[in-house]
């Protein structure tokens, strides 16, 4: 990830303060996300849901 994307990324999720203070954290901050990110396999059924859905009650 270049420094003009993680600049985007900052000023979209309000993080214009932590990257003047912190460049160097929110760049790895950044890095392991998109690491993260890429290393996720999509469902093979998109609507299927990983767990079941919950349901406030049941099974009390």
């Amino acid at each position: 990830m270049d420094k003009a994307e993680i600049d985007v990324l900052a000023r979209r999720a309000g993080l214009q303060k932590a990257q003047l203070e912190f460049p160097d954290d929110l760049a790895a901050a950044a890095k392991q996300a998109a690491e993260a990110a890429a290393n996720m396999k999509p469902l093979d059924d998109q609507r299927a849901e990983p767990w079941p859905p919950m349901r406030a009650g049941s099974g009390l």
